[in-house]
């Protein structure tokens, strides 16, 4: 049943990034009475566009993968499908440095066998892959002891941890391969082998309407991946800039109570669906549960500092025709990597201006994120010069630190996730969303939001 109370909510959404509008605008759409609350002053998360110079800077995801028919669903009911812009075609390459160069990333078997990113030894250690026993199913591995056993320390090095960089700003040497990359876990599992999965899987994949990260399109909008929050956040009652201090549960439901520059308020709703990070989650539900409370507690979210940068395409010697480059952690650089934010998307800089996006901290050097922003400027520029052949200094340079930026699913996330669900089945109409829960990229966060609006809508229904 939906409410028809004016003063009460069916569903007060707690948070107004990605994952919050999406469960909003997915729980509305089945026709609930649904509030957002927000603690700051825009909605979008650390989905975030601005325009500088004439250049298009994104603080937060650059793009997104077209990994679900939910996203196209979910952009036709917004009526911004026309807004989506694919990826530039001629900027497929991932770069990878090694030895101080920067090296195309090898995209199928022909190209493996012949790329100087890995050494012959390396190239003939792949060939036992097949041959490796399988991992206990039940003991708990993380991504780096997943890679060495099966493929080999060079293959993690140059291949893995420059990638867990890019994705998570994280450490394979933390992460949990069962909870950061459960489809290699499951590979493993079910075929015994990497390779003999992904050759056994291949006909199973083409019929599915999914598409893996790996072979899934690129893309974003022509004004910036703000478009699309900013499109749900125009259909959703949203309050903007009050901080939620506590959730009580009663017979009835729930009462949300915020601080909104010291004017306190309260709101009441049937259901609440928590959309923020496990940090803050923790503090709103440890009075009700304090095991999950502990659980979110222990999520660790490095800070990262996001520095664009802008020159003119003469002054780079690099063709810049790809993706980005990755830098692993053994080449000793103080940058995880740049985008080449202007040739992956078209008017993305001016015409001969090249824009570029690199990112640093993370949890290899965290410490770096708080020196002061010229120095976190001078130090992009300077490992962006010696990799990509950069004459002179940037036209300019806008930083822009996140404190807490990603999730980092270490060991033990899946028993934090358990503790998740427990108390979704204690409390009836608590629910958890966000990117800790289920990937931290854009598309798995629209997915998981679709999950938890059907949930929500069902506790609604008495279902």
């Amino acid at each position: 049943m939906i409410s028809t109370d004016p003063d009460l909510f069916d569903v007060i959404v707690v948070g107004a990034g990605i994952s919050g509008l999406a469960s909003a605008w997915g729980i509305q759409q089945q026709g609930a009475r649904v509030l957002v609350i927000e603690a700051v002053s825009r909605p979008g998360g650390c989905i975030a566009t601005a325009h500088e110079q004439g250049c298009l800077l994104e603080s937060g995801p650059n793009s997104a993968l077209d990994t679900t028919p939910l996203i196209n669903h979910l952009l036709n009911e917004l009526d911004i499908a026309n807004s989506r812009i694919a990826g530039n075609p001629d900027a497929r390459n991932r770069y990878i440095l090694r030895d101080g160069e920067p090296r195309v990333l090898p995209m199928s078997p022909f190209a493996f066998l012949t790329s100087p990113l890995f050494s012959t030894g390396a190239k003939l250690r792949l060939l036992r892959e097949p041959f490796i026993a399988r991992g206990t199913s039940d003991a708990e591995e993380t991504v780096a002891a997943f890679v060495r056993r099966r493929l080999g320390a060079e293959f993690l090095d140059y291949a893995i941890n420059p990638f867990v960089g890019g994705v998570y700003a994280g450490n394979p040497e933390m992460l949990s391969l069962s909870a950061a990359f459960p489809r290699l876990h499951q590979l493993e599992q079910e075929h015994g082998s990497l390779i003999r999965g992904q050759l056994l899987g291949a006909l199973a994949r083409a019929r599915s309407p999914e598409k893996s990260k790996k072979s899934a399109p690129t893309f974003s909008f022509r004004e910036g991946m703000q478009t699309m929050t900013d499109a749900m956040a125009r259909h959703l009652r949203i309050e903007l800039g009050a901080q939620v201090i506590s959730v009580t549960a009663g017979d009835n439901g729930y009462t949300i109570s915020t601080d909104s520059s010291g004017m306190r308020r309260e709101f009441r709703s049937r259901a609440v669906l928590l959309a923020v990070p496990a940090y803050v989650a923790a503090s709103l539900v440890a009075s009700i549960a304090p095991h999950t409370a502990q659980a979110l507690a222990d999520i660790p979210y490095p800070p990262v500092a996001v520095i664009h940068s802008a020159y003119h395409r003469s002054a780079i010697t690099h063709p810049l025709d790809g993706f980005g480059l990755l830098v692993p952690a053994c080449e000793r650089r103080q940058i995880l990597g740049t985008l080449f934010s202007s040739s992956l998307f078209d008017n993305r800089a001016p015409h001969e201006r090249v824009l570029l996006t690199t990112f640093m901290g993370g949890m290899r050097q965290p410490d770096l994120t708080q020196l002061g922003e010229r120095e976190i400027a001078r130090i992009a520029q300077a490992d962006n010069a010696q990799l990509l052949g950069i004459a002179g200094p940037a036209e300019f340079v806008k930083v822009t630190r996140w404190a807490r930026a990603i999730p980092q699913y270490t060991l033990g996330h899946s028993e934090r996730m358990a503790q998740v669900d427990e108390a979704e089945r204690i409390f009836p109409g608590l629910f958890f969303c966000a990117n800790y829960r289920g990937g931290v990229a854009v598309g798995d966060c629209i997915k998981s939001a679709h999950h938890a609006a059907n949930a929500t809508t069902n506790f609604l229904r008495g279902r």
